[in-house]
């Protein structure tokens, strides 16, 4: 079994997939694995949106007409599934941020999780996550919005080394400061 550091450090975004998928029901169960992220109250502020087929197509025409375009848009059609992420604010004392923040962990491990499980994936943002037109067509409440997309299909053969740098944490961790003498 992988360690989730190794899982971490062999993560790449695939933005190449094949037409392959995991089936619904092994994604509930990733799904169910990924919603164990920290979750103040256990709001659950989050719902994930399975696209598939002519879903795609559905998105295609929304982000069209989000842009301006007659022509659908061809990105909802790169990979055989799309996971719209969705964070769905409760009324809480819970801060909206942080219950986005939850939403967004959720995606992150359920991108981990589909990798591990041998699945490329990618996640998609942009200006249109909070277009009319694309929130309609996934079918989005007034106190919910679209964080993006993950994109899922088969992992092609690797035909070279991953170009992403590993991280200098040194660039990224520090103390608290001392407080100033007065």
């Amino acid at each position: 079994m992988t360690s989730a550091l190794e899982a971490v450090l062999e993560r790449r975004s695939m933005s190449k997939v094949t037409d392959e998928a995991p089936t619904h029901d092994e994604l509930l169960t990733l799904v169910s694995a990924a919603g164990r992220v920290a979750d103040h109250s256990s709001l659950r502020p989050w719902r994930i949106i399975e696209l598939r087929g002519d879903d795609r197509l559905r998105l295609a025409k929304a982000i069209a007409k989000a842009e301006g375009d007659k022509k659908p848009s061809s990105k909802p059609l790169r990979a055989p599934l799309l996971l719209a992420v969705v964070a769905s604010y409760r009324k809480s004392k819970v801060p909206e941020w942080e219950q986005e923040a939850v939403a967004s962990g959720v995606a992150h491990v359920l991108s981990l999780l589909l990798d591990e499980a041998g699945w490329g994936v990618f996640w998609r943002t942009g200006s249109h996550t909070r277009a009319k037109a694309v929130a309609k067509a996934h079918g989005l409440g007034k106190d919910e919005v679209l964080l993006g997309w993950l994109y899922v299909g088969g992992k092609p053969p690797r035909t070279r080394p991953s170009r992403r740098r590993t991280v200098d944490a040194r660039h990224h961790v520090s103390r608290m400061p001392k407080p100033k003498k007065v």
